[in-house]
């Protein structure tokens, strides 16, 4: 991952570089180890050879929505499920309509260059909507750009029925063409069986194969050729010792949810060799409320496939919840006629007075657990339930918009109204720890750094809850205050490995002796997506300061981390992020190339642009810094990352002119960086010193917890003769970051200078014991120190 700023004895630039997320779970047996079964490896059956003995679950599971994931396209699908296409929809300057009469079997495009016909190869999904997959150029499977809403037996526009609105942000469509919407990568496995994408990074085509579509039995029992052999040569009605296949009632509540939660979350998977039985977070990570996808306080805004509110879930934190205690294998639900019966016999005093409970009649829909405490919401025309099982928070909807379930049944009414109720029922104010943690999930994600103290005191706090933790874990990333580096250690002993993982990621390029040190025993962790994380954060440190057994520990750890990211070779930000992991090690050529691919793959994003330019700048190639840095600014004119490092390089080139007005056009484009601030400070400071002033105290005041803009800021005091008060910014720097060595030298040089020796003589003592600061530079003031006694004696 990239980090922000630089470590500068005296004055110095400070770059910018941009990092992207990967794009997108025990029982007390001993987990079993991680499964390493490449897919040609693999003993398939197949689901038919079920049948012989399973006639039964088998008629179930066919036409479920897991059986029927993906199908072929057919005109009998076409006649059964769907209804004519009537006026066409206008998608930018083209026309689409399904052609799905008896003869045909297309989507029809019109446009500028004339028609074309977009035939239909496969249907993915069925609960809310059809999605059509169309064969395009290089073995892809694009999703086309219409789609079928089932409940409402109309067709619509795929790419503009996911985009997300809100107060302050809203997104534009992608073209139907995007690769967002080619199924070889986007859709993973979810919707066929034992996928193999078999990606060409050379020729970026697929050869892509499956061996059935949608889910089938082996995507949850293992592969079955040696049940299937073991159970025909076993003697009729004595069932053989040995199975051969995972029986899903061997599993523990926590294999079972993690068996689910391979599909049915937005995650990063770090292998594609998942079998049930096996820990989920040796195999994939888990995207949390750092997403914008979540309002601040959990509950749905755009997709997120459940796994991640599931985690919210007190029922689930209990221990006793599975995801089949509600659904059949087969996906469908067990209690359609009493849905109620879903929740006993945990709550059964509730579920039998349950209108004591709900303040609603016993018999009406406002009595139905779920109603209150599953609320469906939509989006995209998908409709889902909300797996937090929390109760209504409509001071949530008052505060931060997210949908409560009293409005969605009382639409005439509003959040107030709402609120006024649920206080009056219920004297305890159980929405105010929701309020309080979600308050805090929404300033983080606006960068305003004024309530860190209260976010690094929930993280250990009692009653923590694991998602939100992680979420504010996450971001954290963006928030230069150092107090957050021993938080970050302190989690890392976190007893959930999600936990423990985001922490390792956030000290990516927070690097301490203390941080390094529990990064190394990181690698150790008994979690997989620990160990790459710690890894991935201690790319740049020097295997020669490690012992022989830490080189041995992160090596491993290492390896690991390079097979994730090879995981998906058509992912553009797994190549994004092992560039940045090879330019944290100083492997500029292979950063590049890294680099490179990223972008082929997604022409639309800056990211791998503009940390390329730091890569071809540490490499030599300046010509090709600074062609990658204004390809970033044709795409994002106000990136204020890309201005920044352009001006640092236009700078280093002697090109100052230049780079002044790429810093002023970074400070255009983002008022409020305080890099954008420092860096002109810097640039000015030659022949402009009171600007600089104005500048660096700006740059300090949006910035506060950045010790280095403090100190610059002295710097530039010092030299237009404004001493006290290059004094007091020094003392106040100090008290704040007592570790500041170059904070404590200035100061006592400028007191020095000054006459004012008992006072320097004083500063050098406090540096010489401070325990913040390394043994040689202790020793270094304390020798200053004894000189300036012998001085003054």
């Amino acid at each position: 991952m990239g980090v922000i700023g630089c470590t500068a004895n005296l004055v110095a630039f400070v770059g910018v570089a941009v990092t992207v997320a990967a794009s997108p779970g025990a029982g007390s047996q001993e987990p079993p180890a991680a499964s390493s079964l490449r897919p040609q490896e693999r003993q398939l059956a197949g689901s038919v050879s079920c049948r012989e003995c399973h006639q039964r679950f088998f008629e179930l599971w066919a036409p479920s929505h897991h059986g029927l994931a993906m199908q072929p396209y057919s005109s009998d699908f076409a006649r059964e499920q769907l209804t004519a296409h009537g006026s066409e929809i206008k998608i930018g300057e083209r026309g689409y309509r399904a052609c799905i009469a008896a003869e045909e079997g297309w989507v029809l495009e019109r446009g500028p260059g004339g028609e074309r016909r977009l035939p239909i190869a496969h249907v993915l999904g069925g609960k809310n909507v059809f999605y059509f997959l169309t064969a395009i150029e290089g073995g892809r499977l694009q999703t086309l750009p219409v789609a079928y809403d089932v409940r409402r037996r109309e067709w619509f526009d795929t790419a503009a029925s996911g985009v997300r609105h809100s107060a302050d942000s809203s997104d534009e469509p992608l073209l139907w063409t995007d690769r967002e919407y080619t199924f070889n990568t986007s859709c993973y496995n979810c919707h066929v069986s034992q996928l193999s994408t078999n990606f060409d990074p050379t020729t970026n085509t697929y050869r892509t194969s499956w061996a059935e579509p949608g889910i089938n039995c082996e995507t949850c029992h293992g592969d079955g050729s040696q049940h299937v052999r073991v159970c025909r040569e076993s003697p009729a009605g004595a069932p053989p010792a040995d199975l051969k296949i995972i029986s899903s009632k061997s599993l523990s509540i926590e294999q079972t949810n993690a068996a689910c939660g391979g599909c049915h979350a937005k995650m990063v998977p770090l292998t594609t060799t998942f079998r049930p039985g096996e820990r989920y977070f040796d195999h994939f990570d888990l995207v949390a409320l750092e997403d914008p996808d979540f309002y601040p306080d959990g509950r749905d805004r755009g997709e997120n496939y459940t796994y991640t509110t599931w985690r919210l879930s007190r029922c689930v934190l209990a221990g006793q919840l599975d995801c089949v205690h509600c659904h059949t294998s087969s996906g469908r639900f067990r209690f359609q006629d009493q849905p109620d019966r879903s929740c006993l016999p945990c709550h059964a005093q509730r579920v039998h007075d349950v209108s004591a409970h709900s303040h609603h009649p016993s018999d009406g829909a406002g009595s139905r657990c779920i109603s209150c405490h599953m609320p469906m919401t939509e989006f995209a025309r998908m409709r889902r339930s909300d797996h937090s099982m929390r109760p209504p928070l409509p001071a949530a909807t008052l505060r931060f918009g997210s949908p409560n379930a009293c409005n969605i049944c009382h639409a005439d009414k509003d959040a107030a109204w709402a609120d006024t109720h649920v206080r009056a029922w219920h004297p305890r104010d159980y929405q105010a720890p929701e309020l309080y943690r979600a308050g805090l999930v929404e300033a983080a994600r606006k960068n305003d750094w004024s309530r860190l103290a209260d976010v690094l005191a929930y993280l250990p706090g009692d009653g923590r809850d694991e998602i939100f933790a992680t979420g504010l874990i996450r971001l954290l990333r963006s928030c230069p205050d150092e107090r957050k580096v021993p938080a970050m250690i302190r989690a890392l002993k976190s007893p959930s490995p999600v936990v423990r993982a985001a922490a390792a990621d956030v000290l990516n390029g927070c690097l301490t002796r203390e941080s390094v040190a529990a990064l190394v025993e990181a690698t150790r962790d008994e979690y997989r997506l620990v160990r790459v994380r710690a890894a991935e954060a201690l790319a740049g440190v020097p295997r020669e300061s490690l012992s022989p057994g830490e080189r041995q520990a992160v090596a491993k750890a290492t390896a690991e981390l390079e097979a994730a990211l090879g995981v998906r070779p058509d992912d553009a930000a797994s190549h994004y992020n092992l560039a940045n992991f090879h330019l944290a090690r100083g492997e500029l050529r292979q950063a590049i190339a890294c680099f490179e691919q990223s972008h082929k793959l997604d022409p639309r994003r800056i990211e791998p642009l503009v940390n390329a330019s730091m890569a071809y700048h540490l490499d030599g190639q300046n010509d090709k810094a600074e062609a990658s840095l204004r390809q970033a600014l044709r795409l994002d004119p106000a990136s204020a990352a890309a201005h920044i490092n352009l001006g640092l390089l236009l700078g280093d080139m002697g090109r100052t002119e230049e780079a002044e007005a790429a810093f002023r056009a970074a400070r255009r484009a983002d008022p409020q960086s305080a890099d954008a601030a420092y860096n002109l400070a810097v640039i000015v400071a030659r022949d402009r010193i009171e600007e600089a002033i104005t500048w660096c105290r700006e740059a300090a005041e949006l910035r506060p917890g950045e010790p280095k803009f403090a100190y610059a800021l002295a710097v530039y005091l010092r030299r237009s003769g404004r001493i006290e008060e290059a004094v007091q910014t020094l003392r106040r720097l100090l008290a704040e970051h007592p570790g500041s060595a170059e904070g404590h030298m200035l100061l006592g040089n400028i007191l020095e200078q000054q006459g004012r020796l008992e006072e320097a003589i004083d500063v050098y003592r406090e540096a010489a014991k401070s325990e913040q600061l390394p043994a040689p530079a202790r020793e270094t003031f304390a020798a200053r120190m004894r000189a300036l006694r012998t001085r003054t004696h």
